[in-house]
């Protein structure tokens, strides 16, 4: 080894030792947990009483769900152009199925209930949020932008009074909400005991059946979910076996209200 390489050598180690005996940067702090989980509910029911004002397309896996037929779970997809109406109402066309163009389909007229007034955007939201614990657990990089990781469970002792509190109860997982917009970007949860719908007669899915959101925000700056995938096995009317890899994707968003 020649002289160069030696004294190369010699700088490098002495910079590693000068590093290692460094003090190390303190960390940044996590947000105020209060302050920041109250900006990111204002904005989700911002976003819930928004959306209703935006047509999209939709592509939804095909559900099989008759105990009788050879098939009970998902396969294929659709989509659809979903355009709404006055009075909460929206507009549905099939326009496409595993992959194919479908032109002679008919527009159905579809009502969805349409939140009147806050308050009652908000019901739905602080019943969710009653209904589990929420803590700041990290700060993580996604998507090249910092996020806050809140961990959540469900609160001993909570009675959700909305189907989607009661839901919610059934998980735990993690939130990742954008720390500068405070939205949610992404939410993944598991459930911890099985789900039921009609009681149980109609399909039971089992403990450990995962949940997938995420949230994009649009060219107006309001956040609006993106897709959603449910996977997990169970029974359908009790007696056939379920096997469910449920996915919805929205695109295309457009306001038009």
């Amino acid at each position: 080894m020649n002289r160069a390489a030696v004294a190369a050598a010699c700088i490098a180690l002495a910079m590693l030792a000068s590093s290692l005996r460094a003090d190390p940067q303190p960390a940044r702090p996590l947000p105020e947990q209060d302050a920041f989980f109250a900006a990111t509910r204002e904005n989700l029911a911002r976003a819930q009483r928004e959306q209703y004002q935006y047509a999209y397309k939709e592509r939804r896996s095909d559900l099989h769900v008759n105990p009788f037929g050879s098939k009970v779970g998902t396969e294929g997809t659709s989509v659809y152009e979903v355009t709404p109406l006055s009075e909460g109402a929206v507009s549905r066309k099939l326009i496409e199925r595993n992959g194919k163009r479908i032109t002679d389909s008919t527009p159905e007229r579809q009502d969805r209930r349409l939140p009147r007034a806050s308050s009652s955007t908000r019901t739905m939201i602080d019943d969710v949020v009653e209904s589990l614990d929420f803590r700041i657990d990290r700060r993580e990089l996604l998507d090249g932008r910092d996020t806050i990781v809140v961990a959540f469970s469900p609160r001993p002792g909570a009675k959700p009074r909305t189907r989607e509190g009661r839901t919610a109860h059934n998980f735990k997982g993690n939130v990742w909400i954008d720390e500068e917009a405070r939205e949610v970007v992404r939410a993944q949860a598991v459930a911890i005991d099985d789900l039921t719908f009609g009681y149980g007669l109609f399909a039971r899915l089992d403990e450990g059946t995962t949940a997938t959101l995420t949230r994009r925000p649009m060219s107006d700056g309001i956040w609006l979910p993106t897709s959603v995938r449910f996977v997990g096995e169970g029974r359908a009317m009790l007696v056939r076996k379920l096997t469910l890899d449920y996915a919805v994707e929205w695109f295309d968003y457009r306001k038009v209200l």
